[in-house]
């Protein structure tokens, strides 16, 4: 019997014969579902993708005002996948991927996760990251937006930590064509927190994220949003593109409308999920390693993210939960409440997947 595919669709792969003959070295690990999805989904064909490839780094000359740290194959086809191989497209983003750490060098002055204000938004699950993907094979990340603690974290060092996190994961080539899914609860987040989401700084995390960086977002998801949240999001719209817009969803405190994109079984129990209550230390013990400690300083040089390898989840497994303290979830299981549909209508998605 062969491998159960992630996509009811492509259980039954008509095109796929076995032949591993066309399949190149960048291709090397992915599933024959991963492969076939990558070639129905975003034009991927292995026949030419070393020229694909080629045609995005034969533009780089167009750009001699940015430095372009990083031209190698696989760096590159993160950027093509990004944009469904057009090549123009691959190479606007692999530009601006470069030009935002130009114009941000003190984003990037140390960018490893054991860097002090990186470190301290990692412990304090910033970002969440759940160890096993959902049924489309993106990996599923998490902010509780309450953990904010604006004496401990600035936004800048949360944005740093999240991008760092970001070059972690992509280095998987499975992502880079499954995506990502995020999900934002902002219970108990503030109006006094929130007012420190000036617009600056949100056109920071917008350039970052949206703008430049290789990564497919299959949903961004609010969920116990505050009405101020909602006018905030008023606010940043005109400075999303209609493809992200339509890829946010407002949830308020309707579970019901999460659970028909995400199923249950893949979320934590904060979120009416079947898996136990998210520890806020996991990502950043994969990170800083099994002697990390939210109380102690740690020294280990880890992740330099220009040269960072796929991190294996066996950290995770081997590094005790007890070491978490600080980083627990503001969110006791269970708050978040099934409606039904029409009892609330701030409860329902505003916008749906393409």
């Amino acid at each position: 019997m062969g491998p159960v595919s992630l996509l009811p669709k492509y259980q039954k792969l008509s095109t796929w014969n076995g032949d591993l003959a066309k399949m190149t070295h960048l291709q090397a690990g992915l599933s024959p579902e991963t492969i076939e999805k990558a070639r129905l989904e975003l034009n991927e064909n292995p026949d030419v993708l070393h020229q694909d490839i080629q045609q995005v780094r034969d533009m780089i000359i167009t750009r001699p005002d940015i430095g372009f740290l990083r031209t190698d194959d696989a760096f590159i086809l993160r950027f093509l996948r990004a944009r469904k191989f057009h090549q123009a497209d691959a190479f606007r983003l692999l530009a601006q991927y470069f030009q935002y750490r130009q114009l941000n060098l003190d984003m990037f002055k140390n960018f490893k996760a054991d860097d002090p204000g990186i470190k301290r938004a990692l412990i304090d699950g910033f970002p969440g990251v759940l160890e096993n993907r959902d049924h489309y094979g993106r990996k599923i990340l998490l902010l509780f937006a309450a953990n904010w603690d604006q004496s401990r974290n600035s936004f800048t060092d949360i944005l740093r930590a999240i991008l760092l996190s970001l070059e972690v994961l992509i280095e998987d080539p499975e992502l880079q064509i499954n995506g990502f899914i995020l999900i934002i609860d902002w219970s108990n987040f503030s109006f006094k927190q929130a007012s420190k989401l000036t617009p600056s700084i949100l056109k920071l995390a917008i350039e970052g994220l949206q703008d430049s960086f290789p990564a497919r977002f299959g949903g961004v998801h609010f969920v116990n949003q505050p009405w101020y949240i909602h006018a905030l999001y008023t606010l940043i719209k005109p400075f999303l593109k209609d493809k992200t817009r339509k890829r946010i969803f407002l949830h308020g405190n309707n579970l019901n409308s999460l659970h028909q994109l995400i199923l249950p079984e893949f979320l934590p129990s904060e979120f009416g999920g079947t898996l136990p209550p998210y520890d806020m230390g996991t990502w950043a013990r994969t990170l800083l390693g099994p002697d990390y400690s939210d109380e102690n300083d740690y020294t280990h040089t880890s992740y330099n993210a220009m040269h960072v390898k796929h991190t294996s989840s066996n950290l995770e497994r081997e590094c005790s939960p007890k070491l978490m303290k600080r980083s627990q979830s503001v969110v006791e299981a269970g708050t978040l409440k099934h409606e039904e549909k029409g009892e609330n209508e701030n409860t329902q998605p505003l916008l749906a997947l393409d």
